[in-house]
């Protein structure tokens, strides 16, 4: 792997071009550069020691010659030129044409088409910009595709367009990343023009195009690295095993979906992330927790992080038989009661973000509680098993069960009007049934009976 590697940038090396392209098969992704070359009237001017045509024809080709020289290539190239098939005046703002497109082997035939190129006609950059969306295949090669575009120009859009807009319906389909864009002599005056657009770099002579181009693609191709650091309570890389979405920030697009891993080292894992984008992503702890926008570096080592400060809950039921369901957990947040964080069965731990939280245990009666989950430790709930209540009725009627604590009485369950025998899980407590069968017209029928229900126990209610 060493010795590739110095292959690599020793072939590369004239460009300035330090591009790693050794990847494990399980974790390879296709690059894709469409280059967007403006061939409009205007790179007929001059330039240091030639046109800006001539400079940008030789600076292009050898950097073709040195990528052709890259073993087992997992980038492909393709090239849209502009302004090279009708002279102004008149204008015609239809002059572009994707020359080739993109394949592993083409490297020799986008050389071809840049040495012949005179330029000649106009500058449709947005027009240009929108019609490079097709000109990427729908189908990857390996499956994850990174796709980029590099406009070079000399001059600003001349056909009333807004390329800042056909940039940004790129950007929001996720599929076309940010376009990088190398000004060619362009007047200083102009260049604001191109923040909205992409990346912008400023090549004012030949030196610094040849610099910028190399630095451009070495940001496509280099192999770049990353991990997120889940941070506990003493600013530790502790949390784990917990799933993460990472967004594309510009697009707001899934990019990866993960399951943390800390590796042998007991590290978070390292990823292989894209030089290009900035990230951003949601780690779906209980409740979930941001990972902010994060800008990558090309060819380093980078860290994403997101605070995940969690203390676990533990609910049990001792005394709970095989035939018995456990009752569960509605968990919310205080500060915003109708959203439900998780619904957790008893006799199970689980961990969440630590802070206070509204229990909404779904027992008969119901036990509401607030609980404080300190960071690192573990709270416990216990509450006794429920005894089964059997209430047996004399004919159908209406009713409802009650528990009774002192003189408060709160209500519980609903008799069912339709049946004569009915049956209630109900947690340890004294408790009254009223009734009045169906039949009965008048509120002197109703009838009151109290009974007691104790942990695991069974009981039946006779009412006559």
């Amino acid at each position: 792997m060493r010795w590739r590697k110095l292959a690599l940038w020793l072939l590369l090396c004239p460009l300035g071009l330090t591009a790693q392209v050794d990847l494990n098969e399980s974790e390879v992704s296709t690059t894709r550069i469409l280059f967007v070359l403006d061939a409009s009237n205007s790179m007929y001017g001059r330039w240091d020691e030639g046109t800006k045509m001539e400079i940008a024809q030789r600076l292009m080709s050898s950097m073709l010659d040195s990528l052709s020289q890259v073993p087992n290539p997992q980038f492909q190239l393709a090239l849209r030129v502009y302004g090279h098939q009708k002279p102004v005046p008149p204008q015609d703002c239809n002059d572009t044409k994707l020359e080739v497109g993109f394949a592993y082997n083409n490297l020799g035939r986008i050389k071809q088409v840049i040495r012949s190129l005179r330029p000649m006609g106009t500058t449709p950059i947005a027009r240009s910009i929108l019609r490079a969306d097709n000109d990427f295949p729908k189908d990857c090669p390996t499956g994850h595709c990174r796709d980029i575009i590099l406009l070079i120009t000399d001059g600003v859009e001349a056909c009333d367009e807004d390329p800042c807009e056909a940039s940004a319906i790129l950007q929001k389909k996720g599929r076309v990343l940010k376009p990088f864009v190398i000004g060619v002599g362009l007047d200083k005056d102009l260049i604001k023009t191109f923040d909205c657009v992409g990346t912008y770099y400023d090549a004012s002579d030949e030196k610094t195009f040849k610099k910028a181009l190399g630095v451009i693609v070495t940001q496509a191709l280099d192999n770049t690295t990353g991990q997120i650091n889940l941070v506990d309570q003493f600013g530790k890389n502790s949390g784990t095993n917990l799933p993460i979405l990472l967004r594309n920030s510009a697009s707001k697009l899934v990019d990866r979906s993960i399951i943390h891993t800390m590796n042998y080292h007991n590290q978070p894992d390292t990823l292989l992330v894209d030089p290009i984008v900035s990230y951003e992503g949601t780690v779906y702890s209980i409740p979930p927790r941001p990972i902010r926008e994060t800008a990558m570096y090309a060819g380093k080592h980078n860290h994403m992080a997101a605070d995940v400060v969690q203390g676990g809950l533990k609910l049990t039921m001792p005394g709970l038989k095989l035939s018995q369901m456990p009752p569960v957990a509605v968990v919310r947040a205080p500060e915003n009661p109708a959203d439900i964080l998780h619904v957790q069965p008893f006799n199970t731990t689980v961990t969440y973000i630590a802070g206070s939280y509204d229990l909404d245990i779904l027992t008969l009666p119901r036990i509401r509680q607030r609980v404080t989950l300190k960071p690192g430790t573990t709270q416990e709930i216990t509450i006794p098993p429920a005894g089964e209540v059997t209430i047996q009725l004399k004919s159908s009627g209406y009713g409802a069960i009650f528990v009774v604590d002192g003189s408060d009485w709160t209500w519980v369950a609903p008799l069912d009007e339709l049946q004569t025998r009915q049956q209630f899980s109900l947690q340890p407590g004294t408790y009254k049934v009223i009734y009045r069968p169906r039949t009965a017209q008048q509120t002197t029928y109703s009838k009151t009976q109290t009974f007691t229900v104790s942990p695991g126990s069974s009981t039946l209610v006779r009412i006559l």
